[in-house]
């Protein structure tokens, strides 16, 4: 074969989600504007002498680290997305990220926790006129922060899939243009979020949590007197952002380890190779990236067909974007079970 006939048979494995820059910018913005107010408290409270205006710029620093680990992991993904090194590119990379910042999102709940234990068993003086404006104006850039992070957060609407289809028989099939613009009916494509986006917006959402609850507990022990309803806030934020946290883990998690994203998609796959009397032998399905999938498949078959009309039975199929078949000839499979 001559060389430069290869260039037909190969492609990139860029496997970005399709708002990958759009969700950068808007991380950088929060982190941004985090910091801002992690600054701001920390300098305000040195100068004035409020230590719970310094404490809570310190908490703050946590989540702009968290935020700064989501933003350099978008950058990191989109400068190495052509890097030959990384076998089916970097669009895992957010879920790495995501995984992390939810660790460290745990490990402040837990500080939390634990803080809201002790002062549940040792109170402690609450200034409640300084520190109750603090937590509105936390409250007001967690808001702002997650307007700015929500519609990526939310990981929802459809998603395109870059098709990179191969078929490994007696010869070799590639589509390097073929672009599936169906969209999926069957209900929202979940595993096409962006779980560090996802990551973000969990971040400034426990953030704003952690606020509304110190103002509900700010203003009974101001109103009414209820010092002990500090520190239990303090405990029911720890509950909730925990279960976010382990819920986060179990997602990002679960991309990392490559475990099949969807049992329904794994059943449309299997169904579409299925026909004629063809059986599958082997199927793999794990995410590349956001709103990717890759598919790797052994077909069984009596009367094979050439790789590129197994390609073509998945092409309905939204968000296959790196297939590879075998084909494997055996005339007597169709009285044999499938595997």
């Amino acid at each position: 074969m001559h060389s430069h006939s290869l260039g037909r048979w190969q492609h990139e494995h860029v496997f970005l989600g399709e708002r990958h820059e759009s969700n950068e910018r808007r991380t950088w913005l929060v982190v941004g504007l985090t910091a801002a107010m992690m600054v701001a408290e920390i300098v305000g409270g040195t100068i004035f002498g409020s230590m719970a205006l310094v404490a809570d710029g310190w908490h703050m620093s946590t989540h702009a680290a968290a935020l700064a680990i989501a933003a350099l992991a978008y950058r990191f993904a989109r400068t190495h997305a052509h890097d030959a090194r990384f076998s089916f590119g970097t669009g895992k990379v957010g879920e790495l990220a995501a995984f992390a910042s939810a660790m460290i999102l745990a490990s402040v709940a837990l500080m939390i926790g634990y803080e809201s234990a002790l002062r549940l068993v040792s109170p402690v003086t609450i200034d409640f006129q300084q520190a109750l404006p603090i937590a509105i104006v936390g409250l007001l850039v967690n808001l702002a922060s997650a307007w700015l992070l929500h519609d990526g957060g939310s990981g929802q609407g459809h998603h395109h899939g870059q098709g990179h289809h191969h078929g490994h028989s007696h010869s070799h099939d590639h589509d390097h243009d073929a672009h599936d613009a169906s969209h999926d009916h069957t209900g929202h494509n979940h595993h096409g979020h962006d779980s560090n986006i996802r990551a973000a917006y969990v971040h400034v959402l426990a953030d704003a949590l952690t606020s509304v609850l110190a103002i509900i507990a700010l203003t009974g022990g101001s109103l009414y007197g209820l010092t002990w309803l500090d520190p239990a806030m303090g405990l029911v934020g720890t509950a909730v952002i925990l279960w976010w946290s382990v819920t986060l883990i179990r997602s990002a998690g679960a991309v990392l380890l490559d475990i099949v994203p969807n049992k329904a998609l794994s059943g449309r796959v299997r169904a579409g190779l299925e026909v004629k009397g063809d059986r599958v032998a082997d199927l793999h399905l794990w995410r590349l990236g956001p709103g990717h999938t890759g598919v790797i498949a052994t077909v069984v078959s009596d009367a094979p067909e050439a790789p590129a009309a197994y390609k073509e039975r998945l092409r309905h199929i939204p968000g296959l974007s790196h297939v590879t078949i075998e084909v494997q000839a055996c005339p007597d499979h169709a009285q044999a079970r499938p595997v």
